[in-house]
């Protein structure tokens, strides 16, 4: 049973690898955001096999074993802790109200809101900027480069991605010592997102004829909102 299985995925790998490569060798993208289209097309692919394999089944236990209240405390609780790099690219960003609200709700959240498991800040109407460093190098003039689709993370551009890795960075879960609770609590984070995008994920595929596309454009109009000015003041992500 074992080698079986074994055997099914070292199929599955190959299958995935193939797929991949294919999609690399593709023509040149008409689309002057996407002149990497052939490689993304590729790693997008990758990343919804990993996704059907692997964590949306996970994230469907998840979603179903966990009470509702507990699931909105763990994504609270990873919330708080990235208040960390929001505070420090509204400093960067020079919004220094911005800075003091989110320090103010970090303060809270992780005293009277107990580590962040209860978000009473917005309660109390502070609400978050959700500010990364991919918004600051926009501030700062720095062109976002090509569309780009990062394995497991997903659509972003060449000034996202170096965002990301920032952020990650600044994060204070990637300080912990112990190696075992950093990858549990890493892995729980990452668990509780897709948990959380599982119902978008189930709308895309109803929606879209080519879903690379469509998620594409969504990412393009999304990050636009948000660096043009409205990504300060829309706190419904």
């Amino acid at each position: 049973m074992k080698n079986r299985f074994v055997a099914k995925i070292r199929i599955l790998s190959v299958g995935l690898c193939m797929t991949f490569l294919s999609a690399c060798a593709t023509t040149g993208s008409l689309d002057e955001r996407d002149p990497w289209e052939g490689f993304n097309r590729g790693v997008y692919t990758f990343n919804e096999s990993m996704d059907t394999v692997l964590f949306d089944p996970i994230a469907k236990v998840y979603d179903f074993i966990t009470p509702d209240f507990l699931d909105s405390g763990v994504t609270n609780f990873f919330s708080n802790i990235a208040q960390v790099p929001v505070i420090a690219n509204d400093i960067l960003q020079f919004k220094f109200d911005q800075a003091v609200n989110d320090t103010v709700r970090l303060f809270l959240n992780s005293t009277v809101g107990l580590l962040g498991f209860l978000d009473v800040s917005s309660e109390a109407g502070l609400p978050s900027s959700k500010a990364d460093f991919g918004q600051t190098l926009a501030h700062w003039g720095v062109d976002s480069g090509p569309y780009l689709v990062m394995p497991f993370f997903g659509p972003g551009t060449v000034r996202h991605a170096a965002g990301y890795a920032v952020d990650g960075a600044l994060n204070p879960l990637v300080y912990i010592d112990n190696d075992l609770t950093k990858a549990g609590l890493m892995s729980l984070a990452f668990v509780d997102v897709k948990s959380d995008l599982l119902s978008a994920v189930d709308l895309l595929e109803e929606a879209a004829l080519d879903k690379y596309e469509f998620t594409k454009n969504a990412y393009f109009e999304k990050r636009a909102s948000k660096i043009s000015g409205n990504e300060f003041t829309d706190y419904s992500e």
